[in-house]
């Protein structure tokens, strides 16, 4: 984006706010803003019928009032900074101060009302995915409303008719609003004990989501489809996104909602769980199995569930590989068994601070100290208790402790492991290994006999320009 793009985007912003009328705002409920990164304790219900809340991964619930028993919300779509990870900010858009907007928690059968005031340079409008209400309320700009103008305030009303995970997000100009991490998470909780719904002891949430941002710069490029460099959970990457700190026996719930352009294999290590939700609401028991890892489609959301029986500190990530990593782009060669050392030490005459990238793998790129951008973190990074975790994006810990209390969700610090429980190196005696050299047989003879093998010709480094 320009620098006019920008400049342009944030005076349409500031003449957006200034436009929102002081006497109409004095009516609505006081809007909530939240602008650190940290995961918040859970909101605890005063007034509403009660529930157990969640707890948003780097994120917050949003508070209400009540009035003539209806819960009352107040929504501000705006311009944000969000921390993506300490040293590393993007300006987006989304709501009450931050990207992805906070968390509605309501009740089975409460009657909601949501005041959403625009302060951003475009119309925008809410969608309130996977509920079920009157058509007028679905919050697609030109179908079912008119879009909200910059400076004006709309309201949705309705019942929350069944129990649930759900998302909101825009349905207005999406390519630009979703891009600029405008979304945000519902819960609709049961009323009553659910024949498909245990009790949680630790219930988390977070949304998938993605963005391209070049290094160096704070705002997203809206226009990518497919090449997207930063993979997030709640608008965060690793190392900054909190680790999930749980007691060993408890059940854990985990709500993951996907509005990212792919789907991603989630995976956690240690346990086994099973999914017991859907955005279509809880599972079947009968349907229900235990994995390691399931498959979170575009637009979906999946609850898993699994008691916390194993002590340690446990990696939690989507199983794409480059989802689990921070931002470089997609065109640096494969240099792995290249030594290129002789042409290294002449351009380092030249350049000093030029470094060899990935000749031995990719965990180069952890080890590397060349300055980065101003407004970056590097590919792979985080500092485990044995050195360098080399992972990035989507990736956390579950942390499970016998001495966590109830209701406690501090980080523990890393995990004290018993003695002869960790792997170590062998300085013994080894036996030669067993190698194969056999390529297999094919399942029929081939037509064509083949000719000589090609000689592979590898090729020589261009640059640093696609880092």
């Amino acid at each position: 984006m320009t620098t006019n793009r920008r400049r342009f985007l944030a005076g349409s912003a500031a003449v957006a706010a200034a436009s929102v009328s002081k006497v109409a705002m004095a009516a609505l409920p006081e809007p909530v803003i939240q602008t650190r990164p940290d995961t918040m304790p859970p909101l605890v219900p005063g007034t509403g019928r009660p529930y157990n809340p969640v707890v948003t991964l780097n994120g917050w619930t949003l508070p209400w009032r009540m009035k003539g028993g209806v819960k009352e919300f107040h929504l501000v779509a705006e311009p944000v900074e969000r921390e993506m990870a300490p040293g590393f900010k993007a300006h987006l858009w989304g709501y009450n101060g931050q990207s992805p907007g906070p968390t509605i928690e309501v009740v089975e059968g409460d009657r909601v009302r949501i005041f959403v005031t625009n302060k951003l340079p475009e119309h925008t409008s809410v969608h309130w995915h996977g509920q079920r209400l009157p058509n007028g309320m679905d919050g697609v700009t030109g179908l079912t409303q008119p879009g909200i103008a910059p400076g004006k305030t709309f309201v949705y009303e309705f019942v929350a008719r069944r129990p649930g995970t759900f998302m909101y997000h825009p349905h207005a100009d999406e390519m630009t609003q979703m891009a600029m991490g405008m979304m945000g998470f519902w819960v609709t909780h049961p009323k009553a004990r659910h024949p498909l719904i245990d009790e949680a002891d630790r219930d988390f949430c977070f949304l998938l989501s993605a963005y391209d941002i070049d290094p160096g710069s704070y705002t997203p490029r809206i226009m990518t489809m497919l090449d997207f460099n930063l993979w997030t959970w709640n608008s965060r990457v690793f190392p900054g996104i909190d680790s999930l700190n749980v007691r060993q026996g408890d059940r854990v719930r985990l709500r993951i909602g996907n509005l990212t352009m792919t789907n991603h294999p989630m995976h956690i290590h240690g346990h086994e769980f099973a999914i017991t939700g859907t955005d279509g609401g809880p599972t079947p028991r009968s349907t229900r199995w235990q994995e390691v890892t399931t498959d979170i489609g575009v637009g979906q959301m999946r609850q898993l569930e699994f008691i916390a029986d194993e002590e340690g500190d446990w990696a939690f990530h989507c199983h794409k590989s480059h989802h689990t990593m921070n931002a470089m782009g997609h065109n640096v060669p494969t240099m792995i068994g290249v030594d290129h050392s002789g042409v290294a030490r002449k351009i380092s005459k030249l350049i000093p601070d030029y470094m060899v990238m990935g000749e031995r793998g990719m965990a180069d790129m952890g080890e590397m100290t060349m300055p980065l951008p101003d407004n970056t973190v590097p590919m792979m990074t985080g500092e485990g208790p044995f050195g360098g975790v080399e992972m990035g994006g989507m990736f956390s810990v579950i942390k499970v402790r016998r001495d966590q209390k109830p209701g406690d969700y501090s980080d523990p610090g890393w995990f004290k492991h018993p003695a002869g429980t960790v792997a170590y190196e062998w300085t013994g005696q080894l036996a030669e290994p067993e190698r194969s050299s056999d390529a297999g047989r094919s399942a029929m003879p081939r037509a064509d006999k083949g000719t000589a093998p090609t000689e592979v010709q590898v090729r020589k480094p261009s640059g640093h320009s696609g880092h």
